[in-house]
Parts: structure tokens; C-alpha cells; sequence
């Protein structure tokens, strides 16, 4: 049987891989328009946050293979999952602010 916190990251491992299509698409949608230095810094915030969302990928597929530290892994993976929605939200409002 799992336990709670286990269950937890049968959640966040896929919608972590989903996140990191949602950053990828949006850097490519964003190569249609104009290039300036605000999309340069969107395009690296988004890039940095795919990175973000494979850790909690990772820690959350480790944390469901692992016997001894898996609570603990689940926590590090909810906290950097919790991370990138930050940085997203924040990729977020850039982009609405540079749009014209």
C-alpha cells in the first residue's frame, strides 16, 4: 500500500513532464514575434524553468523507487514543483508586460 505522500508524486511526475511542454511551447510561440531583449530574458526564464520541472521529475520518479528516502524525496519534489509554477506565473506576467 502507498502511503499518502507516495501518491503524491504518482501526481507530480507527469504534470511536471507536462510543464515542461508547456515552457517548451511557449519559447517556441515566442519566436514568432520580434526578437529584443525581453525575449531573450523570457526565453531564458522559460528555459530554466523546464530544468526546474525535470528536478521535481526526477526526485519525484526517484522518490517512488526508493525504499528509505522517499519521504524525503517527495518533499524536495513538491518543493521544487511548487518552485517552478513560481517561475512559470512569473514568465507569465513578463510576457504579458512585453507584449505590445
Amino acid at each position: 500500500m502507498t502511503s499518502p505522500a507516495q501518491s503524491l508524486s504518482a501526481h507530480i511526475l507527469p504534470t511536471s513532464a507536462t510543464m515542461i511542454g508547456v515552457c517548451m511551447t511557449v519559447m517556441s510561440i515566442g519566436h514568432l514575434g520580434p526578437r529584443d531583449d525581453m525575449r531573450l530574458l523570457i526565453d531564458r526564464l522559460l528555459a530554466v524553468d523546464a530544468l526546474v520541472f525535470l528536478a521535481s521529475a526526477l526526485l519525484s520518479f526517484i522518490s517512488m523507487r526508493s525504499r528509505r528516502s522517499g519521504a524525503r524525496l517527495e518533499a524536495w519534489g513538491e518543493i521544487v514543483f511548487i518552485a517552478g509554477l513560481a517561475l512559470l506565473a512569473l514568465g507569465a506576467v513578463t510576457l504579458a508586460f512585453a507584449l505590445r
